[in-house]
């Protein structure tokens, strides 16, 4: 393969920063802490949960750029390459605290200091993307922020102050100069780190995804990092990673037919918008997965390919009948989503095999979506339970019924004794009650620190009975949400 090097460049600020010679799994955290004595960037949970290494990050999409927040502590350094990293430490100019930075002054927003630096750069992406954000925005962006100290009422009215007092303003010719500095940077090679047998490749093509694929079919495929990442601070045994965010030709988001079909480098954050204008009951899902760093950087087939039990996605794209384009060198091949998880962490992707994109059929007349998860916290939190319903219900008969559960076994799974004992019945109590007690046969669940199969057990039967409810009256309140 032609055109490979070891050279990191990205934007520290506003300064072409290069990289050699750097270990090939270095977290953005380890290096502005331990190699560039920033220590602003905080190091809390070192898992991606609380936001105290929140840093921000710069992209030219289409000639604009484009910020978004992430934590430092789950990014690879090498995934910076032909971006911009922007730290606490960049904000002040001449002394003068930034606007972000003066209003946390102003409305007595900072506490202790070690969560502040994360709120400020969580609220820094939120004014280059909202001059005048509203209060669901902010408390959007700063559910990934977890402050020890006390609540966030002084942080919220910091952030809703900044636009109002006209305390910043978007420097077009500073934007300017940012997009030139990273045309600089050379974007078209391949960037292969290597150290102790280890690899990290940067591919920019899907031929040279398939060749890197042939000659490492063992290798650990990255999107946006937030769970491979954590394995590999865990010290797992992970001798190979291929970067694919890097690729155009997987960044994209297109409806053809009456299909919307998703690519593999596309993040939860670029798709929400659509999934929710498709399916508005996925809004209310989006919203509560992971934080908004997480869905900055995680994607829809990232969270396929983990095959987790509590994929929050997966059962829904299970009951929906999506479908996932897998591709090797020699061709491609589709499958259903629901026959791709075999076991615990176990699914059928083939060695050399990667998952191309996932098609999502979009809605049909006369079905409705209801999805449920069940959680300690609200949001930013691993689903205990998670339940999708996609049924027709037509003169009060189930004419069509799809059910799946996740974290309820070892891999998501359909309710299929369940579905037969709705499908073509009347909709009423009676049935549910009968179907509910079909789903004992249809799944044995885990006891974890989550939950106990016990209770896994007895809130998916009342979840299938809060779908009765909510289809039959849907002006009946029955969510946490809709009282707080």
């Amino acid at each position: 393969m032609e055109n490979i090097s070891g050279k990191i460049q990205f934007l520290l600020g506003g300064k072409i920063h290069s990289v050699v010679n750097i270990a090939p799994y270095m977290t953005v955290l380890d290096y502005v802490r331990n190699y560039l004595k920033l220590s602003g960037t905080k190091e809390g949970c070192g898992s991606g949960d609380c936001g105290a290494c929140t840093v921000v990050i710069g992209e030219l999409v289409n000639e604009q750029l484009h910020y978004k927040s992430v934590n430092a502590c789950i990014t690879l350094l090498a995934t910076l390459h032909g971006k911009q990293l922007i730290t606490v430490e960049n904000l002040g100019d001449n002394n003068q605290l930034h606007p972000v930075q003066q209003a946390m002054v102003d409305f007595n927003a900072s506490q202790c200091g070690f969560c502040t630096p994360g709120i400020v750069m969580t609220l820094y992406a939120l004014t280059k993307n909202y001059y005048m954000p509203s209060k669901k925005q902010i408390c959007s962006a700063l559910v990934g922020n977890l402050c020890r100290c006390t609540g966030y009422r002084a942080v919220v009215d910091a952030a809703a102050n900044i636009g109002k007092q006209k305390m910043y303003e978007i420097n077009a010719e500073h934007e300017f100069f940012i997009i030139n500095k990273l045309k600089e940077i050379d974007s078209k090679t391949v960037l292969h780190l290597t150290s102790d047998q280890n690899h990290f490749f940067a591919p920019k093509t899907i031929r040279q995804l398939t060749t890197l694929l042939e000659e490492y079919p063992d290798a650990n495929l990255l999107a946006g990092g937030t769970d491979l990442v954590l394995q590999v601070k865990q010290n797992h045994h992970i001798n190979t990673v291929i970067y694919i965010a890097s690729i155009k030709a997987l960044q994209f988001i297109k409806i053809h037919g009456n299909v919307l079909s998703i690519g593999a480098a596309v993040t939860y954050h670029e798709c929400s918008h659509i999934l929710s204008k498709q399916y508005p009951e996925l809004a209310k899902l989006l919203e509560r997965f992971g934080s908004q760093q997480i869905r900055h950087q995680g994607t829809v087939v990232g969270n396929i390919a983990n095959a987790s039990p509590v994929g929050d996605m997966l059962p829904v794209l299970m009951v929906l009948n999506a479908q996932l384009t897998l591709r090797q060198a020699c061709g491609s091949r589709q499958i259903p989503v629901a026959d791709f998880f075999l076991d615990y962490k176990v699914s059928d992707l083939q060695q050399g095999e990667f998952i191309q994109s996932v098609e999502i059929p979009l809605v049909e007349s006369g079905y409705q979506l209801k999805v449920y998860k069940v959680s300690k916290r609200i949001e930013d939190d691993i689903s205990a339970v998670l339940a999708a319903f996609y049924l027709k219900i037509q003169n009060k008969y189930v004419k069509d019924v799809y059910i799946a559960f996740g974290g309820m076994a070892a891999k998501p799974m359909r309710a299929i004794r369940c579905e037969e004992a709705l499908r073509n019945q009347p909709w009423s109590k009676e049935t549910v009650a009968v179907a509910a007690e079909q789903l004992v046969y249809d799944y044995s669940p885990l006891s974890d620190v989550r939950a106990t199969a016990c209770y896994r057990m007895k809130v998916a039967k009342n979840l299938l009975w809060k779908c009765f409810i909510e289809t039959n009256d849907p002006a009946f309140l029955t969510r946490v949400t809709d009282y707080a």
